[in-house]
C-alpha cells in the first residue's frame, strides 16, 4: 500500500511546485482543452508522449496501445481520432513508434502470448507484405527495428484511410499524418519523412515506403 500512497503524496507536491510557479495553471488547464496534436503511440511505459516532446498537459492528445495500431476495427482509437479531428480541430497527427518495441517483437518470435495475439496480427500481416526486405537482413536486432519503422508506416496509411480523416479532407479540413519512431537509447526521435496532407499523398504512400531510405534502411534512422 505504501507504493499507492507514495503516489498520491508525488501527486501532492507536483501540483504544489506547479502552482508555486504558476498560479494561474490549473484554472486556466481547467476550462479547456486545446491540443494541437494527435499522438498515437504505444502504451510502453518508457515513451510518454507529452515526456519526448517536452509538452506541458493540454497540448497534445493521447491514444497509445501495444504496438501503436491503427486498426479499423478499434471503436476506441477511432473514437479518440473522431473527437481530436472533429472537436478539437487538430491539424497534426502524429504516429509514434519505437525501436526494439515489445510488441513487434512478440509478434514475430513465434511463440504465443494469449489474446494478445490477435492485436498482434496485424504486425505479422505486415511483416508478411515486406517479407523480403526483412529476410535480407541477417542481424535479429536490425531485423525488429525495421519491422518497428515498417509498422509505423502502415499506421500512417491506415490513418489516412479512415473515414474521419477521409471525411475531413473532403471537406477541405487541414490535416497532415507523421510518421516517428523514438529510440529509448538516446531519448531521440527520428521523422521518417512519410507525412501526407490529402488523399493525393496517400495514393501514393506505400509505393514512397519502398523508396523511402529511411523505411528501407531503419539504421538510417537510428
Amino acid at each position: 500500500m505504501k507504493k499507492i500512497a507514495d503516489l498520491l503524496e508525488n501527486n501532492r507536491r507536483w501540483s504544489e511546485r506547479v502552482i508555486a510557479a504558476d498560479p494561474e495553471f490549473f484554472s486556466a488547464l481547467a476550462k479547456q482543452q486545446n491540443p494541437k496534436y494527435l499522438w498515437i503511440g504505444c502504451s510502453d511505459s518508457r515513451v510518454s508522449a507529452n515526456v519526448i516532446v517536452d509538452l506541458a498537459p493540454g497540448e497534445v492528445f493521447v491514444h497509445r496501445n501495444v504496438a501503436n495500431l491503427v486498426n479499423h476495427t478499434d471503436m476506441n482509437c477511432l473514437s479518440v481520432l473522431q473527437f481530436a479531428v472533429e472537436v478539437l480541430g487538430v491539424e497534426d497527427i502524429i504516429v509514434c513508434g519505437h525501436y526494439g518495441c515489445g510488441g513487434v517483437q512478440a509478434a514475430v518470435e513465434g511463440k504465443r502470448h494469449g489474446l494478445i495475439d490477435n492485436w498482434l496480427r496485424h504486425i505479422q500481416d505486415t511483416a508478411h507484405l515486406y517479407a523480403s526486405l526483412l529476410d535480407a537482413i541477417e542481424d535479429e536486432t536490425e531485423r525488429l527495428d525495421k519491422l518497428c519503422v515498417l509498422n509505423v508506416a502502415e499506421q500512417v496509411l491506415n490513418v489516412g484511410e479512415t473515414t474521419v480523416v477521409q471525411d475531413a479532407w473532403g471537406r477541405g479540413q487541414s490535416v497532415e499524418i507523421h510518421g516517428w519512431i523514438y529510440a529509448i537509447k538516446d531519448g531521440l526521435i527520428r521523422d521518417l519523412d512519410i507525412s501526407i496532407d490529402g488523399v493525393e499523398g496517400l495514393a501514393s504512400l506505400r509505393d514512397k515506403f519502398l523508396f523511402n531510405e529511411k523505411l528501407v534502411d531503419a539504421r538510417t534512422a537510428s
